[in-house]
């Protein structure tokens, strides 16, 4: 399998979609970014994720959870509040997050 495709369970799961368009600030972005996905990857409940940006600075995040309960304890980890105050400050010129629940997954396998 394709490294850059995370391996979910069978369906139901959950999908955090962060779609993201930038600001020209970068100080600190590079890192923090880095250092959200390390965290993110030790939270009870992830299951993976996928990113994507364009040149002209829009973005998309998709993060995938086994329960809404493993979702709202991100939300709440104090580092990762640390992060989105700073993306809405200064990283963000706007943002949307939907959460979705898979219902249904396909794939083709390599």
């Amino acid at each position: 399998m394709d490294k850059a495709f995370p391996r979910t369970p069978a369906p139901p799961y959950y999908a955090v979609i962060f779609s993201s368009r930038r600001s020209a600030v970068e100080a600190g972005y590079e890192d923090m970014a880095l250092r959200m996905a390390e965290l993110a990857q030790q939270q009870p409940g992830f299951l993976g994720m996928e990113s994507a940006r364009d040149a002209q600075g829009f973005g998309i995040t998709v993060s995938y959870w086994q329960t809404l309960e493993d979702i709202t304890a991100w939300r709440r980890h104090a580092e990762h509040r640390l992060a989105q105050q700073t993306g809405r400050r200064d990283w963000y010129r706007h943002y949307e997050l939907r959460v979705a629940r898979v219902e249904r997954a396909y794939n083709k396998p390599d």
